[in-house]
């Protein structure tokens, strides 16, 4: 008998409970509605207000910051948080990212992910 997908059970990774958006809601910085409005946004216009809102609670300067030089940290760590959310375990996000072994632990250990999906951390907060 051939095995279709409703056959399989849904496996539930170590991953499981990694999620931005639960995070950003526990958090209360996000919405239902907010999220709503977000997605019709692409990745440069939320880029571009992100950084224009920034400069303007800043008095419309932002000398002296160098985010052109660390925009590939801040890119490298959206994309690993993306990762772990989406995907079921860390070995699955590594293949996702197209990563060796030693890069994906290299990339964990310098980024830290996750204390950022720590439930605990959330409670008390």
């Amino acid at each position: 008998m051939k095995e279709t997908w409703k056959n399989k059970k849904y496996f539930q990774g170590t991953n499981k409970n990694y999620s931005v958006s639960k995070v950003l809601r526990e958090n209360k910085k996000v919405t239902d509605e907010f999220e709503a409005i977000f997605n019709n946004l692409n990745l440069e216009e939320v880029i571009a207000l992100k950084l224009e809102l920034a400069a303007k609670s800043s008095g419309s300067k932002m000398y002296g910051i160098p985010i052109y030089k660390y925009l590939d940290l801040i890119v490298k760590d959206a994309i690993i948080k993306y990762a772990l959310s989406s995907c079921h375990s860390k070995a699955e996000a590594q293949n996702f990212l197209g990563l060796s072994s030693r890069d994906w632990m290299e990339l964990l250990k310098g980024f830290n992910p996750d204390p950022y999906f720590d439930e605990e951390k959330l409670e008390d907060s």
